[in-house]
C-alpha cells in the first residue's frame, strides 16, 4: 500500500470514527521543508498529524518503542516515517530527517520527544530546533487537543472531538556557533510556548509560569479586544 493511498484511507476513519477539527490551516506553507511541531499526549496524535491538510507528502520522527505494536508499526512504515532511538544519539536519523526536509518534505516532530502521561506539556527537548537551525526551515507550532482520552472514548463507542490547531510559522535564526546551546534552548521554548498559548490554561503543564507564555496570551488578550472594539 502506497503513502497517498494511507492517508486517504486514516482520513476516513478519523471522519467516522472522531469529529476531528484542523484551525489555522491556512499558516502551513503549501511546498518546501517544513517541521510540523506538536504536542503528545496520545497514539492518536500520530494519525491526526499525518492527515495534515495541504502537505500530503508529510513524514515523521518515530520512536522505536513503536516497534513492538504491529498495527502502529505497519502504519508507520507505510507511512514511509523515520524510526528514532530515543536511548542513543540517534544520527541516523537525524540525517534522515534533515534529507527529508531538504527535498522538501513536511516532518512532523513531538519537541517533548515522548508522550505526556498527565496530558499536559512536559519540558521540550533540542531535537526540533536543531533540526531547523540546521536546515533553516520554518516551524509550523501545532496544538493538538482531545487525544488524551481518545482511545478509551473509542472503545466505549464515543467519538472523540479533535482539534489540531496551527500557529503562523516561526522562523529560525542562522546558526550562530558561539550561541548554539542559547539559541537552541530560546527556539525551543518560543515553539512549546507558541503550542501552549494555543491549548487551554490546564494542558500547560511545564509552560505554565514561562515568561513567553505570559506574553503571548497577553498578545492573545489584546489582539481579541481590539476585534471586539473595532
Amino acid at each position: 500500500m502506497k503513502s497517498h493511498r494511507l492517508r486517504s484511507i486514516i482520513g476516513f476513519l478519523m471522519k467516522q470514527l472522531t469529529r476531528t477539527e484542523f484551525i489555522g490551516v491556512e499558516n502551513i506553507p503549501p511546498e518546501g521543508g517544513v517541521l510540523i511541531a506538536c504536542n503528545h499526549m496520545s497514539r492518536l496524535d500520530i494519525p491526526v498529524l499525518f492527515i495534515t491538510p495541504n502537505r500530503p507528502e508529510i513524514t515523521a520522527l518515530v520512536t522505536t518503542k513503536y516497534l513492538k505494536y504491529p498495527l502502529l508499526r505497519w502504519f508507520i512504515v507505510t507511512a514511509e516515517g523515520i524510526w528514532l532511538d530515543r536511548d542513543t544519539a540517534d544520527f541516523s536519523a537525524f540525517r534522515k530527517a534533515v534529507e527529508a526536509l531538504k527535498q522538501g518534505k513536511a516532518l512532523g516532530i513531538a519537541p517533548e520527544g515522548t508522550r505526556s502521561q498527565t496530558a499536559k506539556l512536559i519540558e521540550g527537548k533540542p531535537g526540533t530546533a536543531l533540526l531547523a537551525l540546521r536546515t533553516g526551515v520554518p516551524i509550523v507550532p501545532v496544538a493538538i487537543v482531545g487525544t488524551e482520552d481518545g482511545m478509551s472514548k473509542l472503545l466505549r463507542l464515543k467519538r472523540p472531538r479533535i482539534t489540531a490547531e496551527y500557529g503562523k510559522p516561526i522562523i529560525p535564526p542562522k546558526l550562530d556557533r558561539s550561541n548554539r546551546e542559547g539559541q537552541l534552548q530560546n527556539l525551543t521554548d518560543e515553539v512549546m510556548c507558541r503550542i501552549a498559548a494555543m491549548m487551554p490554561q490546564k494542558y500547560h503543564g511545564f509552560y505554565a509560569d514561562h515568561p513567553r507564555l505570559k506574553e503571548l496570551l497577553a498578545e492573545q488578550k489584546k489582539n481579541a479586544a481590539g476585534r471586539l472594539g473595532g
